[in-house]
């Protein structure tokens, strides 16, 4: 599911400029660490920070976020106190790079969100196979299981 929230109840996010953008990602994860790097060598027009999910630096910077979900759900928190989860977070990535920007407008279309949605779960799946379907446990405590009963491609989705 996509959303956008406000970190702050102070600060009227939905309306205050996106200066920066911080990603959060998996870094045990080898397809997480891999989209990283591929946007660390992106022409950024909104810079973006790549921090690991969950670790110190994620926690000190952002103490009200649940970092057990942000391991769960890619998260990218804007400046100005937004926070993006799911399919939204990968729209305002590709909308901070300069050579993704037109398709990040498109996606952020009704018809292009179905499109978001759809690669945002193909991803997901291809990284819950990356255990060969089984769960995977992090030393944490945190644990992806892909669901039960989707085996056939025809999981119910919000």
């Amino acid at each position: 599911m996509s959303t956008v929230t406000a970190v702050g109840a102070d600060r009227d996010a939905t309306r205050v400029p996106v200066r920066r953008l911080t990603v959060l990602y998996d870094a045990d994860c080898s397809v997480c660490t891999f989209v990283r790097g591929w946007l660390a060598r992106q022409p950024q027009l909104v810079p973006l920070e790549l921090v690991p999910a969950a670790s110190d630096e994620a926690r000190r910077r952002f103490p009200g976020l649940d970092h057990r979900a942000t391991l769960n759900d890619v998260t990218v928190v804007g400046d100005g106190g937004q926070v993006y989860r799911g399919t939204a977070a990968w729209i305002v990535t590709l909308w901070a790079l300069r050579e993704h920007r037109p398709l990040a407008h498109r996606l952020s279309t009704p018809t292009g969100a179905k499109l978001a949605k759809g690669a945002v779960l193909a991803a997901a799946k291809w990284r819950g196979a990356q255990w060969g379907g089984r769960a995977y446990a992090r030393t944490d405590g945190w644990t992806y299981d892909p669901a039960p009963g989707c085996d056939d491609g025809t999981c119910a989705t919000r």
